[in-house]
């Protein structure tokens, strides 16, 4: 039997032009039935009115409507504190470390992408709040109440556990699983989501061991990040989670698939996947950077090959299917600049 302490915990959110997004995010965090969190949210210097819709959700001003939750105006105004451009290593005197309503809002300067977005915040977190969990967290996902208590009750029972992720369903389609654990494809450089598109029916329902663990929903502890370091900004966007995740391997840390942590993900939101230029540049730049990192000399050899085959091709058919010929140029950049990276 696991006698829980209730580590405390920072949630770590990065917004990006999605204020819709976040608050919906950030009204399902706080209704979490976890006694110790901390809510940290990095504005990726957004051009929107993200920062002045934040403020005003925090007020108790700005009713958020979704089908996963009623909204609660009990527990707003939520305590706001505001940063501008955080400097690595400084500490500050932190008010709120216990009060799981308060929100710490991070202000960069400019669009530091996913990986170094989250880098600030979990710096930030270590250098204030001292958790011994740091989660990051999608801003387009919505979470059950019993995430934090499921997967942090997982990581206490064997010190080897390292990093862990919840059972993640469709947004759109709430008995749909969209990942159940990860897993890479070395020949492709593709990262598989278990289950993806099928029914919850029970049959991911056992917890496991996974390769890597979605960068949606991704608990790890704070020994193992100052064991492994942070996240490698040289990805921005795609893969950081799956390299972060095998260096926490690599290290003797183990990656666990939870099935009882529930969120959902509105997939792709936010860098859009291969149907918007940035996520495919990004996609296709860092597959060439991850696996020359990673992979085994066979299957960076395959990889190669299909990257040549795919070359002709791929751009054409992603163009036309999507409908936009920006993806055209962007698979170019993104596979010449991940040759000379």
């Amino acid at each position: 039997m696991i006698i829980m302490n209730y580590p405390r915990v920072t949630i770590v959110i990065v917004n990006y032009n999605g204020w819709k997004d976040t608050i919906e995010c950030l009204e399902s965090v706080y209704k979490i039935d976890y006694p110790y969190f901390s809510v940290v949210l990095v504005d990726n210097n957004s051009n929107d009115e993200s920062l002045s819709k934040i403020r005003e959700y925090c007020k108790g001003e700005l009713k958020i409507v979704s089908q996963y939750f009623d909204y609660n105006p009990e527990n707003k105004p939520l305590f706001l504190q505001e940063f501008d451009n955080y400097e690595k290593g400084i500490k500050l005197r932190y008010l709120n470390k216990n009060d799981s309503y308060s929100l710490t809002l991070i202000k960069n300067n400019r669009n530091y992408g996913f990986a170094e977005g989250n880098n600030i915040g979990i710096r930030f977190s270590l250098n204030n709040l001292d958790p011994e969990y740091v989660l990051l967290l999608n801003n387009d996902t919505v979470v059950g109440e019993n995430l934090l208590d499921d997967l942090v009750k997982t990581g206490e029972s064997k010190e080897e556990i390292g990093i862990l992720g919840p059972k993640i369903y469709f947004y759109d389609k709430p008995d749909v699983i969209w990942s159940a654990g990860c897993r890479i494809s070395w020949k492709l450089s593709r990262g598989i989501q278990i289950g993806t598109n099928e029914v919850d029916q029970g049959q991911f329902d056992e917890q496991r061991e996974v390769e890597y663990v979605s960068g949606s929903s991704f608990l790890i502890k704070t020994e193992a990040i100052q064991k492994i370091g942070l996240m490698d900004e040289k990805y921005f966007l795609y893969f950081e989670e799956s390299d972060w995740t095998l260096r926490a391997n690599q290290a003797g840390y183990k990656s666990l698939y939870v099935p009882t942590a529930h969120i959902w993900h509105k997939v792709s939101q936010s860098g859009g996947g291969i149907s918007k230029p940035i996520g495919l540049y990004y996609i296709t730049r860092n597959r060439w950077i991850f696996m020359r990192k990673w992979a085994k000399k066979s299957d960076y050899a395959f990889f190669v090959i299909y990257q040549i085959i795919g070359f002709f091709i791929l751009p054409l058919i992603l163009s036309i299917y999507y409908g936009n010929r920006k993806l055209f140029i962007s698979y170019y950049h993104g596979f010449f600049d991940g040759i000379k990276f």
